[in-house]
């Protein structure tokens, strides 16, 4: 559909647009500063209306972080039924967004809603980063690191739930992973010097991983490991469970992918669709040491998962 538009002349001030498919827009502002615009929402995926405005909240906040910004402002987007949702249930999905984006200092200026037969609910978020600070899913250069900062599954779990399939423990930790903020793991990233982020969502982390290596003209090599999971995200790959998503993640990405040996309940992983993933950040060799210590220091979890390496035949290889 892209292919049928006219696009017109870019404006000289778009430093960032769809044409890298990177994670936000980035506009000069000013001589040293940019602001970075992106917009997300999404039908719910997790049962509680309040954590269900959390999660939506900080993805939709996610695209500023994966560029190296710090969000400012949020316009909120709703779409609802006129009638079979009760308004406290409208209201609390409303109120977990607002909770959230208050905890990342962000200010829920307007928004604008419409009747929808299916609860729809989301952000459009501006935020503002210095130029040289920027973190682009272009910038990704031979003999970086590549870290992931937060386990991967979110996909195969949410079906889980809908299965009945995840106890309450589990259920409870979903909700959490997906309501927490990237800002910790942005602001390391950008404190020590690293150039080139991502945020791992409705790709997958090999879909991600292939357009941020694409974007760079390199190969990224791998090296999974069953850390790189949340719990029982696994076995329940192991035993049929996958989003929809998952299989068109595949199908769309596998030609850009080597051929593996791995478990295949491990690769459906690697291609499950996330919500509010963590960040795929590669870091310059001589800046590991501090980007570590800055990850410990806002205690984020994180894994490295691999290098960066000269353009291959494939975007992802495995080590």
């Amino acid at each position: 559909m892209l292919e049928l538009l006219h696009q017109p002349p870019r404006d000289r001030r778009v430093l960032v647009d769809a044409s890298t498919l990177d994670d936000a827009g980035v506009f000069a502002h000013g001589r040293n500063e940019a602001l970075i615009q992106t917009v997300d929402f999404f039908t719910p995926i997790v049962d509680d209306p309040y954590d269900f405005g959390r999660v939506a909240a900080a993805n939709s906040l996610s695209d500023v972080y994966a560029m190296g910004g710090r969000p400012l402002t949020a316009l909120a987007l709703l779409c609802a039924p006129e009638h079979g949702l009760a308004a406290d249930v409208i209201a609390a999905v409303l109120q977990g967004g607002l909770d959230t984006m208050r905890r990342a200092g962000v200010s829920v200026v307007g928004g604008h809603s419409v009747r929808d037969p299916e609860l729809k609910f989301g952000y459009a978020v501006t935020g503002i980063a210095r130029r040289k600070q920027l973190l682009l899913n272009s910038g990704a250069r031979a003999g970086d690191r590549l870290y992931l900062t937060k386990p991967l599954g979110t996909g195969i779990l949410s079906t889980a739930l809908k299965q009945k399939k995840l106890d309450a423990r589990l259920t409870k930790r979903l909700a959490t992973h997906m309501a927490s903020l990237n800002r910790a793991a942005s602001e390391a990233a950008v404190a020590s010097g690293a150039r080139a982020a991502t945020d791992v969502t409705g790709f997958g982390l090999l879909g991600h991983a292939s357009q941020m290596a694409d974007a760079s003209g390199v190969t990224f090599e791998l090296a999974p490991s069953a850390r790189w999971f949340l719990p029982r995200v696994l076995e329940l790959a192991a035993a049929g469970v996958a989003p929809g998503g998952l299989a068109r993640n595949r199908e769309f990405y596998g030609a850009q992918v080597a051929p593996t040996a791995l478990p295949a309940p491990m690769l459906q992983g690697l291609y499950d669709p996330q919500t509010s993933g963590g960040l795929l950040v590669a870091v310059p060799a001589r800046r590991v040491r501090a980007f570590e210590q800055a990850l410990r220091r806002r205690r984020v979890w994180s894994v490295a998962v691999g290098e960066v390496r000269r353009r291959g035949a494939h975007a992802i290889v495995w080590g």
